[in-house]
């Protein structure tokens, strides 16, 4: 078990040696850490080295001018100026809040920015300000629509972040895949099989093949077949892949840039970038906010009193399994497996930090 703050100023450091600013280098570390935090193990200290990679390939921009392009009293685009996701994330969601303070709602679309880690801390940013968050983001094509071969969305995940009065928060963060890339790399790192339902092989059959995505093969939306409703979850992923970068101008579908930077950005780019959604809703825009979070305590404890079938201990909460484990781990500490163990090492050893 890792100590999550040294772990946190570790990310910290390396930030700073790839050339960012104290604070935003402070932003990105929290946002990493938090994601191991909350048992979102592959969105964590495991793309540290990912991100490394990215700027030595000149694909992530360290000190970005992050600007409004374009913008109305509620809305806004914002230029990202391939700054890291991680840090242009929080700024634009800072915005969002600012906007909607004053129009008691704001939707802001980010263009030419990167991967930002993972989508419910961004939306849980409202929460702080007593709002409603919702925070999308597309992502490398490495989905295929239903019925199809090709590899045309990312895994595309939704955030919404919802307060509430004596009861902890509504927190919904998931991908509108079966499973999001980052468990296909745990079990790669665990030699383990996929569930079936996660991925298909080249030929569009299901498989249990961990790698097959690595194979030619491709994620499975939501769903994971069209009788068990994989439309839906195209559709859903279609939905964030439009509003977080057609809207925006950013790379959508198979242009969006992928992750891992040996891979070659596309040869007739669309747009600029990885594209994000934010969207912040001041609750006594709709009605009294102590009103309304009094009813969704009644709401959370109602769902919470579900009788549970037999085997289950009880029903949860959307929330309630990321803030257990965020309990637990800031107490006994973050796993980490050995491949993400030796990657820390690596980067440890290149800018010549302790670890």
């Amino acid at each position: 078990m890792y100590d999550y703050q040294k772990l946190e100023n570790f990310c910290k450091k390396v930030f700073l040696k790839i050339g960012c600013s104290e604070k935003d280098a402070t932003t990105a570390a929290n946002v990493l850490i938090s994601a191991d935090l909350r048992g979102v193990d592959s969105h964590g200290v495991a793309r540290l080295i990912g991100y490394v990679r990215l700027w030595e390939k000149d694909r992530v921009n360290p000190k970005p001018n992050i600007k409004i392009v374009h913008e109305t009293p509620s809305t806004a685009v914002i230029d990202a100026d391939k700054a890291l996701g991680l840090v242009a994330a929080p700024k634009a969601m800072q915005i969002a809040i600012e906007k909607a303070e004053k129009a008691g709602t704001c939707w802001i679309s980010v263009k030419n920015s990167n991967h930002f880690g993972i989508a419910g801390y961004h939306a849980m940013k409202a929460l702080e300000n007593d709002m409603i968050g919702i925070a999308l983001t597309n992502a490398s094509p490495l989905v295929a629509p239903t019925f199809s071969k090709e590899r045309l969305l990312g895994t595309n995940p939704i955030s919404v972040a919802i307060p509430a009065g004596e009861q902890p928060p509504f927190v919904a963060d998931m991908a509108t895949t079966t499973a999001a890339n980052g468990k296909l790399e745990i079990l790669q790192r665990k030699n383990e099989d996929a569930p079936l339902g996660w991925v298909q092989d080249r030929e569009g059959k299901q498989t249990k093949n961990a790698s097959a995505v690595k194979e030619g093969g491709a994620l499975l939306p939501l769903g994971g077949d069209r009788i068990s409703g994989s439309h839906k979850g195209y559709c859903l992923g279609a939905v964030v892949d439009i509003f977080s970068a057609v809207l925006s101008g950013a790379g959508y579908g198979p242009w969006a840039p992928p992750f891992v930077s040996f891979l070659p950005l596309a040869k007739d780019p669309v747009g600029e970038g990885l594209g994000h959604f934010f969207g912040v809703m001041r609750i006594d825009a709709f009605r009294p906010a102590d009103e309304f979070k009094q009813h969704m305590d009644n709401w959370i404890t109602r769902f919470r009193k579900a009788e549970p079938i037999a085997g289950e201990e009880k029903v949860l909460i959307p929330g309630d399994p990321e803030r257990e484990m965020e309990t637990k781990r800031k107490e006994a500490g973050i796993p980490l497996l050995p491949p993400v163990i030796k990657d820390l090492r690596i980067l440890a050893d290149k800018f010549n930090i302790e670890i």
